[in-house]
């Protein structure tokens, strides 16, 4: 039996519960929501010309790996990378990596997992947890989307790491060989923040950023008027399901940001970053309020339809925009005007 001391951590996300255990396993501490902001995960894409299930791509956040690098790129942590074209030589690194003390961070796909109940399996191939000992024919897991720590059967992992598919895992293994122990913390929030703004907001393409999610809605009102109902639900549910379900989705990372802005602002002496994180979690309200009125238009019950959504969507960007323009403010120095931290209803 190999076994590490290892802190199980609930986190809200898989990759950035991942990367703030490990970091504070190898020496230095962080938060969730820190790692998640610091590494410029934050995101709106809605692909047209990139479909699953027969639909176009939306994402909420980064593609999955940005968590890992950024916060390495923003920490001065080196990161040592595996992957494997051998099942057995990538279960062989597993096990010298565990009887050697050293907890990894492994890429699966979530089909595979048997600790998950049945209903919450589904092939996304880009699922993150930590490996931290193993039990004759089990290994423990910590995956922080759970309370507890897992156990997991050999077979049943190697399954998980090796399947094919859209974002292949092919074994991957990660964990820090140098993690420093303090980083210039102002310097990397400037810069972690600098780069969400240029990302939502200054984007070249018209698929990124607040100018998509006006895209989508005025893409949504017209097929209210000319498509197959059918479809429209459809795609309405994959962009819910995406916002709502996989992981902590378009609403959980806007407040899972606004975290990030608070314990930013209590470090940084910053209280403007405050202000900005109330108004970020006004954001993720409205993409709940979005994600209930689809909800409804999925299930045929809202009379308004596509018009409802289209100006659900309007809101999400108007918010959004207005953060960002605050964190602008805040990044040139200039005092973040409180008055354009708006409420918002349930209705």
């Amino acid at each position: 039996m190999s076994h590490i001391e290892f802190q199980h951590r609930h986190a809200g996300h898989c990759e950035s519960g991942v990367m703030a255990s490990l970091m504070s396993h190898y020496g230095l501490a962080l938060s969730e929501p820190m790692a998640f902001g610091l590494s410029a995960a934050l995101l709106f894409a809605h692909f047209p010309f990139l479909r699953i299930g027969g639909v176009p791509l939306t994402a909420y956040r980064m593609p999955p790996g940005s968590i890992i690098n950024g916060v390495a790129r923003v920490t001065g942590a080196h990161f040592e990378r595996r992957r494997f074209r051998d099942p057995d030589a990538g279960m062989r690194a597993l096990d010298a990596a565990l009887e050697a003390g050293r907890p990894v961070g492994v890429q699966t796909s979530v089909y595979w997992l048997p600790y998950f109940p049945p209903d919450m399996r589904f092939h996304f191939n880009a699922h993150n947890l930590v490996v931290y000992g193993r039990d004759g024919d089990n290994y423990l897991i910590s995956d922080p989307v759970f309370e507890a720590p897992q156990r997991c059967p050999a077979e049943a992992l190697r399954k998980a790491r090796f399947v094919r598919g859209a974002f292949a895992p092919r074994g991957l293994m990660y964990w820090p060989r140098r993690v420093p122990s303090s980083f210039d913390q102002r310097r990397a929030v400037r810069k972690a923040v600098a780069r969400t703004l240029n990302i939502m907001t200054r984007a070249p393409v018209p698929w990124v950023g607040t100018r998509a999610i006006r895209r989508l809605a005025t893409h949504i009102e017209r097929l209210g008027r000319r498509a197959d109902p059918r479809y429209t639900r459809y795609l309405v549910g994959s962009i819910i399901r995406m916002q709502e379900e996989i992981g902590t989705g378009g609403g959980g990372f806007r407040f899972m940001y606004a975290s990030f802005l608070q314990e930013a602002a209590e470090a940084l002496d910053a209280p403007d970053l405050s202000v900005c994180a109330e108004a970020m979690n006004d954001a993720g309200d409205r993409w709940r309020l979005f994600a209930l009125a689809g909800a409804r238009f999925i299930r045929d019950r809202n009379e308004a339809g596509t018009g409802e959504l289209a100006e659900a969507l309007r809101h999400c960007a108007d918010q959004e925009e207005t953060v960002y323009s605050m964190l602008r403010e805040w990044l040139r120095g200039r005092p973040v005007p409180t008055a354009r931290v708006g409420t918002v209803s349930g209705d």
